[in-house]
């Protein structure tokens, strides 16, 4: 299995395409936590792990000054499925670890966590909590192209739809909480009342 430091065929994809409807139309990835926008922080963490880190915007204007790689969209729907399709269509490495632009605690040691799970016999490396995969914070092969894009062919948006026909390694709950005890990689900030939790330190509203 391949360390994070010596994984050259992954790269990292910030999903930046989403409405923000429930923000009222506020971008969540410029959001600011403690002084710095959400997707500076995710590109300062996820730098370090990966040769190269792309986000995937309609928008890419609004990225303008930063020294990322900016893809777009192929299928014209709006889902986050659309993005982890674009984001592995453009990839220039086999893997691509894949992450929202509101997700501002992503925990560099949980990222190795899912890097270390990479291999051969796999298709997706994709946490799992209890019942619910966690697909939004997972590494895909270009593999899973085919099937990604035969089901959004259907306009059929649910990201866990296509796993029936790929292999997927579960990382449980046990071994996401042995390096990310509170789980904070998995917390979005997609509602005015997690972000003002946030700004207020309310640790009984952010987990």
């Amino acid at each position: 299995m391949a360390h994070a430091q010596s994984a050259p065929d992954c790269c990292a994809a910030i999903l930046a395409g989403g409405l923000n409807t429930r923000m009222a139309g506020r971008n969540k990835a410029f959001l600011e936590i403690d002084g710095r926008a959400i997707v500076d922080r995710l590109i300062e963490t996820l730098t370090p792990l990966f040769p190269q880190v792309v986000i995937v915007t309609r928008q890419p204007e609004l990225y303008a000054g930063r020294a990322l790689r900016i893809v777009a969209d192929i299928f014209q729907a709006r889902s986050s499925l659309t993005g982890i399709h674009a984001a592995l269509a453009h990839a220039d490495t086999q893997w691509v670890f894949v992450c929202p632009c509101d997700a501002p605690f992503i925990q560099p040691a949980l990222v190795r966590l899912l890097l270390d799970e990479i291999s051969p016999q796999v298709d997706a490396v994709v946490p799992r909590i209890g019942e619910y995969y966690e697909p939004l914070c997972a590494v895909y092969a270009r593999n899973c192209l085919a099937p990604i894009a035969a089901q959004l062919a259907r306009e059929e948006f649910k990201i866990t739809g296509f796993f029936r026909h790929i292999r997927v390694k579960q990382i449980g709950e046990a071994q996401l909480r042995a390096v990310d005890p509170r789980l904070r990689s998995f917390l979005n900030v997609n509602t005015p009342e997690v972000y003002q939790a946030l700004k207020n330190e309310d640790e009984t509203l952010i987990g």
